[in-house]
């Protein structure tokens, strides 16, 4: 029998990072080896090798600075700051005395000495259970394969091997490689590795080009030139898609566009219930450049102000004047919507050489948010004093993060106090009724809501951490990531008791976490009575639509059946049943 051969659709689930679907050929990208080969050498030879060694951190140092510069004019400043970090890397002295010193002892070429010693400070901060820093492993090891590139006299950049438009295959790709992405050839890309936190993944979003990582084996299953169809939105991946596949992917992009530009649409109209129940939508920020995009979106102030990037990447610690005028341009931008300044969320890991960095064994649940800063007065101090002085505009609002107790909220009131009394000595203007809140991120916070209250204005939910504290999840550990359910019982009457309190109290609520950003757990949220929802700018259209075709009164129902519900499976049926009633398109984006 002869004919064309029908190749078997193989259908791949990964980490949706950036949403689209896209149907393409495949390019599978040959990854660059960085295999260092051995040589001993005398000592005479030490000089030219620390040279060549030094000439090729040269080198990754002016290549990193042209990437910076290209992605800087495409994206804008805040993410060429992503490669702050790799400049971190390749002007270390302390990298680079280790590697120098390792050559004149040894005596034997510097590319595996290289190899050897970045290898050694990559797997020491990726055994740490943090997100942050094991991404700073991914960079080491980036630049790292650049200045071996250098040595080489090769080349690193993979997208020069596209010559036309196709889907991206790869093992991985480095910040660098999605930097030099061209969308007029990549029209989506996925890789075997990768996560939803890294830099790739965040650019990837920004880019607006859609993309599944974390696939493990697509490298193995997919051969350049045929077709894949890639759903970044849900995660999935379609390897040589059948007819029916791809005419249900016509109409659903086509489903999603006019989707989109319903959501659009919604942008000055208010986030109210079909029943005149308001949800205020704010967002959640991290960098400056954001502010503009709030508005924009359609939310309306901020309810988290991450703090850290004044921190991060940084040589020295930010003093009270920086602080000041970024906290002063913040509440400005959104005046006189309200912006509520999250004090510093890192561990003592992540702050600049120079400060105190004692070695902990679980940094994640160790001297980090609060537990630092009140250990660290001075640092605390600067903070809240600039804090302080920005709220004469008096839509500043701030709160504590990680509380697991009420003396640390006390204690923090109490530095507070002593901040204003040294403002007021010196005739500096501030807000005397600033008001105050607390993250509730830990169980043991949110059992004891009621202790807190009357020291604070307002709880602010981190669900995300609340979620893996009370469940005792990684949810970026692959082996227990199913166990990560935000319908689980003790999350739902976490949150029941928080509000209840809440209200007791007077005080308002707030969700920041994820729950807040997925469309079919709004509903529950509303009907557990939070007061306001923040997420990120670009869901704020897609919440809106979901409360505008909301009902309180079925939000109520649904969340008193939550409540008297026996399994995480069943109110997460309830919640989506609901949300296929009122808003069904939010569930295809």
């Amino acid at each position: 029998m002869t004919g064309k051969q029908v190749k078997t659709e193989i259908a791949l689930k990964g980490i949706g990072v950036s949403p689209g679907i896209a149907v393409f050929s495949s390019q599978l990208l040959t990854p660059h080896t960085d295999k260092a080969v051995r040589r001993p050498i005398s000592e005479e030879e030490v000089p030219s090798e620390i040279l060549r060694f030094e000439d090729a951190l040269i080198a990754t140092h002016d290549q990193i600075k042209h990437i910076q510069k290209q992605v800087s004019q495409v994206l804008g400043d805040e993410h060429a700051s992503i490669f702050d970090a790799h400049m971190l890397v390749v002007d270390d002295r302390t990298f680079i005395e280790d590697v120098i010193r390792t050559i004149k002892k040894d005596l034997i070429n510097v590319e595996p000495v290289l190899q050897s010693v970045a290898n050694r400070y990559a797997d020491m901060l990726s055994k740490v259970e943090d997100s942050y820093l094991a991404e700073r492993a991914a960079d080491i090891r980036d630049v790292t394969k650049r200045i071996l590139a250098n040595l080489a006299g090769e080349t690193l950049d993979q997208m020069k091997q596209i010559k036309e438009p196709c889907i991206v295959v790869a093992h991985d790709l480095s910040p660098s490689d999605t930097a030099s992405i061209n969308k007029t050839l990549v029209k989506a890309f996925v890789t075997d590795l990768g996560s939803s936190t890294s830099h790739t993944a965040i650019m990837a979003k920004a880019l607006e080009v859609p993309a599944v990582v974390g696939l493990h084996n697509i490298t193995a299953v997919v051969n350049s030139g045929e077709t894949v169809l890639i759903d970044g939105g849900k995660g999935l991946v379609f390897v040589n898609p059948t007819e029916e596949r791809l005419e249900e992917y016509r109409k659903r992009a086509e489903d999603q566009e006019q989707i989109l530009l319903e959501l659009a649409s919604l942008r000055d109209k208010a986030p109210e219930t079909m029943d005149g129940y308001l949800v205020p939508i704010t967002a959640n920020i991290e960098l400056l450049e954001e502010l503009e995009g709030v508005d924009a979106r359609g939310a309306k102030g901020i309810g988290l102000f991450r703090t850290e990037f004044l921190f991060l990447g940084k040589n020295s610690l930010p003093g009270e004047e920086q602080q000041y005028e970024a906290y002063v341009r913040a509440a400005k931008s959104q005046y006189p919507s309200p912006v509520v300044i999250r004090t510093l969320d890192l561990g003592a890991d992540k702050l600049p050489s120079g400060f105190e960095n004692p070695d902990e064994m679980n940094p994640f649940l160790g001297d980090r948010a609060i537990r630092l800063c009140l250990s660290h007065p001075e640092l605390f101090k600067t903070q809240l004093r600039a804090i302080l002085r920005a709220s004469v505009h008096d839509n500043i609002r701030m709160m504590y993060p990680m509380v697991s107790c009420v003396q640390e909220v006390m204690d923090a009131n109490t530095l507070l106090r002593q901040c204003m009394m040294e403002l007021s000595k010196e005739g500096i203007g501030f807000n005397q009724d600033i008001q105050i809140g607390t993250m509730i991120e830990v169980p043991s916070a949110a059992l004891i809501a009621d202790l807190i209250a009357p020291h604070v204005s307002f709880f602010s939910l981190g669900t995300n951490d609340l979620i893996q504290y009370t469940m005792a999840v990684d949810r970026g550990n692959e082996n227990v990531a199913h166990l990560y359910k935000p319908t689980h019982m003790a999350i739902i009457r976490l949150i029941d008791h928080v509000v209840k309190v809440s209200r007791k109290y007077g005080l308002w609520t707030c969700v920041c976490g994820q729950m807040a950003a997925s469309p079919h757990l709004v509903p529950l949220l509303i009907g557990l009575g939070v007061d306001e929802l923040s997420v990120s700018p670009s869901q704020a259209p897609v919440i809106k639509d979901v409360i505008r075709k909301l009902y309180y009164s079925s939000a109520v129902e649904l969340a008193q059946k939550a409540l008297n519900s026996a399994s995480a499976e069943h109110v997460e049926h309830l919640c989506r049943e609901l949300i296929e009633e009122i808003a069904p398109e939010v569930l295809e984006l």
